[in-house]
């Protein structure tokens, strides 16, 4: 009895970390967008998004050029962070890339009209498209960082072979999301002759 009693306690402990860290992390998910309303809405958007087009797969299947045989293992929703501020989106990890697509269009100048587009920022250069996107053999870094001002504000810095740099924050799951984008590195350097 003892010992079950013992098990039990430390599962509820368990537990209560992960909720600690989910809370904690759902909070700065909201704080990073430009409102807490504007962002608990772009959420709520994103999954309505989800279920209408058939789940993350699917759409990641259908945002991104994939390989027949590639997989997408997990996707997070975090901000990417530019010089006009942060930008909603997803984050998708897949077997062959990491790849990033924003929740909506942002605005931008064409002369003497406004234009709407998903924000751009690629490796590989595809005309008119609006991603980020990672092959895993190009990618030399996933480095987790936390503000020494506010250590509720945790960062992923990712790093091309190249040398090009993407600062991700604001994740719903962020040690999840650590972990995850590290062993796509270290699963990349093992196939790596």
């Amino acid at each position: 009895m003892k010992e079950t009693l013992s098990r039990w306690g430390k599962s509820v402990g368990e537990t209560t970390k992960l909720v600690e860290s989910l809370s904690r992390d759902t909070w700065q998910h909201f704080k990073t967008g430009p409102s807490f309303t504007e962002a608990a809405m772009g959420r709520l958007a994103q999954g309505t998004k989800v279920l209408a087009e058939g789940g993350y797969e699917k759409i990641f299947r259908q945002t991104f050029e994939v390989l027949p045989e590639e997989q997408l293992k997990i996707s997070y929703a975090c901000y990417l962070s530019t010089s006009a501020g942060p930008v909603m989106g997803v984050m998708y990890i897949s077997t062959a890339k990491i790849a990033f697509c924003s929740d909506n269009p942002l605005s931008y100048k064409a002369g003497n009209k406004t234009e709407w587009s998903y924000y751009k920022a690629r490796i590989i250069h595809i005309p008119s498209s609006i991603y980020v996107v990672i092959p895993l053999h190009q990618l030399r870094a996933a480095n987790p960082s936390v503000s020494k001002v506010n250590p509720a504000e945790k960062y992923i810095q990712v790093v091309s072979v190249e040398g090009h740099e993407f600062w991700f924050m604001g994740f719903l799951m962020y040690d999840k999301a650590v972990s995850s984008l590290q062993e796509a590195l270290n699963s990349a350097r093992e196939m790596q002759p």
